[in-house]
């Protein structure tokens, strides 16, 4: 299967669907959460939105017999884009607001599991990680040309590496020697710094770290929050799923505060002043049955917020 849906029924049905709303699938991947959409759409319409040309190759996809709930479907519109850029989009299609948003951040299973792709520490292949592959800019290229103390930056902010300055300076004496061009060239430098017995784990942080640097993740994701709050409806519904306390922070405070960081800001009268609030104070989880089903639901969170 191209992407199991992490919290599927529940991220859904945060939405609140009216049969004859406008509706906003932020990350279409394999389009398991659009399709769950679109059977709840009467007179509604829903707008897609992925980077990824496997995502847009699947939406488009006619299926056996003609039978994808996407292809030709005049409810359904899939837009080829980032979505930091949602606003942007939605206005070519006469779309000021709508009525719920939902977004299930991180990367999809299929991109994990094409070695090609270079996101997964399990597979050889060359260090890519660009979620849009029409960008010029790929892992190769940072870790060929950021300096020690960006590197050091970036490993210590988005992967939380605690010798991030130590590995930092080994990744710049390394490239001197041998160009790192793949993610195993990137394993092996990795392998003397990694913490004996969680070296899978240290993997792990140093591709998230560059993952989030060569798609811009959290610039992305504070865009699309702030847009997402300007187009919705009063009483319009934003569901959104993270799968790193980096992420998560960042839709915690603007959900909760209208803000990223400090404390939400109060008017004269010492009412809050934010374009959301939060339905569920604290994030919804996977069940034990799912996570059982899909591992990869373990670390998903989901927060739910409407318009105010």
């Amino acid at each position: 299967m191209y992407h199991v849906p992490v919290l599927l029924k529940e991220s859904t049905e945060g939405l609140a669907i009216k049969p004859d709303g406008i509706y906003v699938d932020l990350t279409f991947g394999g389009g398991g959460h659009s399709k769950l959409i679109l059977s709840q759409l009467d007179r509604g319409k829903l707008f897609a939105f992925d980077q990824d040309k496997d995502a847009e190759a699947n939406a488009k996809n006619k299926g056996e017999d003609n039978n994808s709930p996407f292809f030709d479907n005049p409810k359904f519109q899939f837009i080829k884009a980032n979505f930091r850029h949602l606003k942007k989009y939605l206005k070519l299609y006469k779309i000021d607001k709508v009525d719920g948003i939902l977004a299930d951040l991180g990367i999809s299973s299929h991109q994990i599991d094409d070695g090609s792709r270079g996101f997964s520490t399990r597979f050889d292949g060359e260090l890519d990680m660009r979620m849009n592959q029409q960008q010029d800019f790929s892992a190769k290229d940072l870790i060929a040309k950021y300096s020690e103390q960006d590197l050091h930056k970036i490993l210590g902010m988005y992967g939380e590496i605690k010798n991030a300055k130590t590995l930092a300076k080994a990744i710049t004496a390394e490239r001197i020697r041998k160009e790192i061009v793949t993610t195993q060239d990137l394993k092996n430098v990795l392998q003397k710094y990694a913490p004996r017995g969680a070296e899978f784990k240290y993997f792990a942080q140093v591709f998230q770290a560059l993952r989030i640097e060569v798609n811009e993740e959290m610039k992305v994701i504070e865009e699309m929050l702030v847009q997402s709050a300007e187009i919705l409806k009063v009483g319009g519904r934003l569901s959104v799923i993270s799968y790193h306390s980096l992420e998560d922070r960042l839709v915690k405070n603007y959900m909760g505060k209208g803000k990223f960081h400090g404390e939400v800001e109060k008017d004269f009268y010492g009412n809050e002043i934010k374009p959301l609030e939060a339905v569920n104070r604290k994030p919804i989880e996977a069940s034990e049955e799912e996570i059982k089903e899909n591992p990869r639901a373990r670390s998903g969170k989901l927060r739910i917020s409407y318009k105010l």
